[in-house]
């Protein structure tokens, strides 16, 4: 049982075998009761032949504690760091099944230097379809994911889904109800269907450096054309498309699965990490007028004034996790490892300096920075930086790839509308954070 260092939020996980291999499962785990088939056993123990695996249950699933409704992405990238961290792996090759997917593309963007390699098996950027992202689930099937689907749960019904070449045996249905009834109940089944449709990962994925490998079964109730996806915007990714319709990757030819990965992983690749290189989220303020209102106030009055404007910034960033970069002056330049953090410390910051009397604007952005010295630099400092000036006074304004990015968080946005950035190309949807 780990323990996060952040939060008191215990996570179930167990460990086997040699190099570190981390389960991310889909949306139903139990760490304990999954090892009582027959197929998942053993699939589990050929993988521990050539690695130490490391398996647990996400927060709200199995084992781990339940919470209500839904845990962010960002949360869940947390728990394992968390896992990692408890078991003692500086570094590890995330295997990512399901919803369990963009955890691991998340996570893998973030830390790169903790990520030796990726495999996704079955699985998506985005899960709800959209314009210019035809193969997604559609909103007519979220809806009996989350009505019809969970009258039954607990059932078994989902192998005839989920693992339809063991839909016949009566022990593996019997099996595969209780594993449902185990993961989760059906209320909070409900909620992770809808924070499911909000995931949107896609502007993470050109920044992954790890070697990839996509697993994905031609007939899967999850659309191989999204598996497909991954591999044409993930740099370097090898595809793998097998045979088969189950979505579970123990069942059918699970020895294939096993295959791919096996040779994926022993091609003799070798994994340079750009330490230099990650995915952050970008935070910018900037005091309103600053020159008028420091030249009304005087030297004195003004280095009074924010010297009470850093305390409010550097005990927001305290709180929640940031990284001051650097005083721009009459304002600040943060990263986080989080943008629900990132988009919190704003609220904070701005809430504090109003209650000052300090107008301010701030603009927050998530892409790939890179280190330079003790700055930052890269294409996402600049586009923070240009979303911050268009931000109006006591406006925190954020890009359209933060708002993907902390889906399920409870955070409500208005929408600005298409932007274009001075320097910057294209144009760029903004969104408006509402005060809360």
């Amino acid at each position: 049982m780990v323990t996060s260092s952040e939060s008191p939020t215990h996570y179930a996980h167990t460990v086997d075998g040699p190099a570190d291999l981390v389960i991310v499962p889909g949306i139903t785990s139990h760490v304990e009761h999954q090892m009582q088939h027959p197929a998942q056993r053993r699939f589990i123990e050929r993988l521990a032949l050539s690695f130490r695996v490391i398996r647990f249950d996400k927060r709200g699933n199995g084992l781990s504690d339940r919470i209500p409704g839904a845990p962010t992405l960002e949360e869940r990238i947390d728990d394992v760091r968390a896992v990692l961290d408890a078991v003692g792996s500086s570094s590890a090759t995330l295997l990512g099944e399901s919803v369990g997917g963009p955890m691991c593309l998340l996570f893998a963007a973030t830390y790169p230097e903790r990520t030796k390699a990726l495999i996704l098996f079955g699985t998506f950027a985005k899960f709800l379809a959209a314009p210019d992202y035809p193969y997604g689930t559609t909103q007519s099937t979220l809806e009996w994911l989350c009505n019809e689907r969970l009258e039954v749960w607990g059932e078994g019904i989902g192998i005839d889904f989920f693992a339809p070449s063991w839909a016949l045996d009566h022990e593996a249905r019997r099996w595969y109800g209780q594993l449902e009834r185990l993961s989760a109940t059906p209320s909070n089944m409900r909620a992770l269907w809808r924070l499911h449709s909000e995931i949107d990962v896609r502007a993470v994925l050109p920044t992954i450096q790890a070697p990839t490998l996509v697993l994905h079964r031609k007939d899967d109730m999850v659309d191989v054309r999204l598996g497909e996806h991954l591999a044409a915007h993930i740099p370097g990714a090898q595809l793998v498309v097998l045979p088969g319709a189950d979505h579970e990757i123990a069942a059918g030819d699970a020895d294939a699965v096993l295959e791919a990965i096996g040779a994926f992983l022993t091609d003799g690749r070798h994994h340079s990490v750009d330490d230099s290189r990650a995915l952050a989220t970008v935070l910018f303020s900037d005091i309103v007028d600053s020159t008028a209102r420091a030249s009304f106030l005087g030297d004195r009055g003004w280095t009074a004034l924010l010297d009470q404007h850093d305390l409010v910034i550097d005990q927001s960033l305290q709180e929640f996790r940031g990284r001051k970069v650097k005083s721009t002056g009459d304002g600040v330049l943060a990263l986080f490892d989080g943008p629900g953090r990132a988009v919190r410390c704003a609220s904070a910051i701005r809430h504090g300096l109003r209650g000052l009397g300090i107008p301010t604007r701030i603009g927050v952005h998530a892409g790939e920075v890179e280190a330079r010295w003790n700055d930052v630099g890269g294409l996402a400092v600049h586009i923070a930086k240009r979303i911050e000036s268009t931000a109006n006074t006591d406006e925190v304004l954020v890009s359209r790839a933060v708002v993907d990015l902390v889906a399920g968080s409870g955070i409500e946005f208005e929408d600005r509308g298409d932007h274009d950035l001075r320097g910057v190309p294209g144009s760029w949807r903004l969104f408006s954070l509402r005060s809360y």
